[in-house]
C-alpha cells in the first residue's frame, strides 16, 4: 500500500517571499498536488527577534498572488516548543542525548588547543560519557549522542548519494541552557509529526541532512525521501542579490508579471522536461518529478520570463484576465475601474492580449478604451492632427453615422473613403489614432472602433475635428 506524498514549505518569516523560497514552495506544491497528496506550510518563527507579523503576513500574499493553496492551517514552529522539547527529554531518559556542562570558555580553549596541535576542531564533550554523580549543579545543554563510527549516507533524489564521514559531526545540542529547543531538533520533529514524506529545500540545507538524520534515527522515525535543489544565481552566475534586481515575489507582482507566466518560468527555471519551454498548471502538475531537476544553479533570465509571461497572456481566458489586471491595480494602489470600462477592457482583451509581456504593457494598449473625453493628445500623435488631417476627419464622420457597424463594413468604407481622398491608409489611419487614442501606438483603428462603438467613435472623432482635447 503506497504512502500519501506529504511536502512542505518552511519558510521563516524574517523578510519577503524570496523568489527562491517561492520556487521552492512551487516546487513542492507541484509534487504534492501531481499525485493526489498534500502541501503543508510551516513558519519556522523560532528567531523571535527577527520574526515578525509583517513577514509573515508577506510570505501569505506571495504565496496567494501565485496560487500555492496548502492543505489545513499554516503551523507556527515556535507553538510546538513543548513537543520539541519533550522530544530531546526522551532522547536524554533512552540514554541516546546527554547533559552536556562545558562552559562557552572550555569549549573555546578546547578549539584553541585543538587548532595549535592541528587536530579537529569539533568539540568533543567530556560529558558525553560522565557518570551522572558526578554533574555538577550548573547550567547544561542537552546534546544528542551522534555516531563517531562509520559514515552517514544521505540518499538525495537530486543530488544522488551523499556520504558524510560521522566523526566529521559533531554532538549537536538539542536544547539550549535555558530549556529552549533549538531549530534543528524543531524542524526533524515537525515534519515528523506533519507526516512529510518528502523535504524538497534548497541545497544550502544538504549538510543539515547528516545531523537531522542523526536526531530521526536516535527516535527510530522514517527518514523522509530528500530532494535538495540549486539555488537560484542571477544572470552572471553569482548567488542572487539586489543588484540583479528583484528579489521578493510581491515585486514581481507589482512589476505586472502574470501568476501564471511566474509559475511556468519558476518551474522551469533549474527542472525540465524535454525541451518544452511554455506548459500549462495541469501540465506542470502531471509532469513535474524529482529527476528533472539540474544540479546546477539556474540563472534567472528576465527576456525569458518575459517571453514566457506573454505565451500565457496571449492565452489566458478573457474574463481571468481582467480578475488580474483589477487585482494588479489593487496591489499597485490605482484606482478601482468603473463597470463601464470594465465592460470595455473586456471587450478589448482579444485585441490587447496579443504580444504584450506585462500587465502594464497591456494597460498601456488598453489606454484608448480607459481614458475619457476629452482626450489629452501626446505630442507624437498630435502631429498627425492637422488642420487638413482634421476637416478629413469631419469629413469622414457623416458616412460613420450611417455606416453597419461590422468589422468588414468599416474596412471597406474607410479603405474607399481614402481612395477617393487619394489617400494611402496609413495617411488616413495616423489622424484616426490620435483621435480615437490619443496616441501614435496603439491597436489597429478597426480594433479600436469595434472596441469602442459606433457613438464614442463618432464623439472622439468630433472631437478632433472641432479641435477639442488637441
Amino acid at each position: 500500500m503506497s504512502t500519501e506524498v506529504v511536502t512542505r514549505f518552511a519558510p521563516s518569516p524574517t523578510g519577503f517571499l524570496h523568489i527562491g523560497g517561492a520556487r521552492t514552495a512551487l516546487f513542492n506544491w507541484l509534487y504534492a498536488r501531481g499525485r493526489g497528496g498534500k502541501f503543508l506550510l510551516r513558519i519556522e518563527d523560532t528567531d523571535r527577534e527577527r520574526s515578525t507579523p509583517e513577514a509573515t503576513a508577506a510570505i501569505l500574499a506571495g504565496m496567494e498572488w501565485l496560487g500555492l493553496d496548502y492543505d489545513g492551517e499554516a503551523v507556527s514552529q515556535a507553538a510546538g516548543a513543548e513537543r520539541h522539547r519533550a522530544v530531546a527529554l526522551e532522547l536524554l531518559e533512552a540514554g541516546k542525548a546527554y547533559k552536556c556542562f562545558s562552559t562557552q570558555e572550555e569549549i573555546q580553549a578546547f578549539r584553541d588547543a585543538a587548532k595549535a596541535e592541528g587536530r579537529s576542531t569539533l568539540f568533543q564533550s567530556p560529558w558525553r560519557d560522565a557518570d551522572p554523580a558526578t554533574h555538577p549543579d550548573a547550567p547544561y545543554v542537552v546534546r544528542l549522542k551522534a555516531p563517531r563510527e562509520g559514515a552517514t549516507v544521505i540518499r538525495d533524489e537530486v543530488q544522488g548519494d551523499v556520504t558524510i564521514r560521522n566523526d566529521q559531526l559533531d554532538d549537536l545540542v538539542l536544547l539550549r541552557s535555558d530549556g529552549s529547543p533549538v531549530y534543528m531538533l524543531a524542524v526533524v520533529v515537525d515534519d515528523h509529526d506533519m507526516g512529510v514524506t518528502h523535504v524538497i529545500r534548497g541545497d544550502d540545507h544538504l549538510n543539515n541532512a547528516a545531523r537531522q538524520m542523526a536526531i530521526i534515527e536516535a527516535m527510530g522515525w522514517p527518514v523522509p525521501t530528500y530532494a535538495h535543489i540549486p539555488l537560484i544565481h542571477g544572470p552572471d552566475g553569482k548567488k542572487l542579490s539586489k543588484r540583479h534586481g528583484a528579489l521578493g515575489v510581491e515585486e514581481y507582482r507589482d512589476m505586472g508579471y502574470p501568476a501564471a507566466g511566474m509559475r511556468n518560468y519558476l518551474t522551469r527555471l533549474g527542472w525540465s522536461h524535454g525541451d518544452d519551454e511554455f506548459f500549462t498548471d495541469a501540465q506542470a502538475r502531471e509532469w513535474f518529478d524529482l529527476k528533472g531537476i539540474g544540479k546546477s544553479p539556474a540563472r534567472l533570465d528576465f527576456k525569458k520570463l518575459e517571453n514566457i509571461c506573454g505565451q500565457h497572456i496571449a492565452a489566458a481566458d478573457d474574463a481571468a484576465l481582467l480578475h488580474e489586471v483589477t487585482s494588479f491595480r489593487a496591489a499597485t494602489g490605482q484606482e478601482p475601474l468603473s463597470e463601464a470600462k470594465n465592460a470595455l477592457l473586456l471587450a478589448a482583451m482579444p485585441v490587447l492580449k496579443e504580444r504584450a509581456k506585462t500587465l502594464p504593457e497591456l494597460l498601456e494598449k488598453a489606454h484608448f478604451c480607459l481614458a475619457d473625453r476629452p482626450l489629452e493628445v501626446e505630442p507624437k500623435a498630435a502631429k498627425n492632427l492637422t488642420t487638413e488631417s482634421r476637416g478629413i476627419l469631419s469629413d469622414l464622420t457623416p458616412q460613420l453615422q450611417n455606416a453597419t457597424w461590422e468589422r468588414l463594413e468599416l474596412e471597406g468604407l474607410l479603405n474607399s473613403f481614402a481612395e477617393e481622398r487619394g489617400l494611402k491608409f496609413g495617411q488616413l489611419a495616423g489622424p484616426m489614432r490620435a483621435a480615437l487614442a490619443g496616441r501614435a501606438a496603439t491597436p489597429s483603428v478597426f480594433d479600436m472602433m469595434m472596441v469602442l462603438g459606433r457613438d464614442e467613435v463618432i464623439a472622439r472623432l468630433t472631437d478632433a475635428g472641432s479641435g477639442d482635447g488637441a
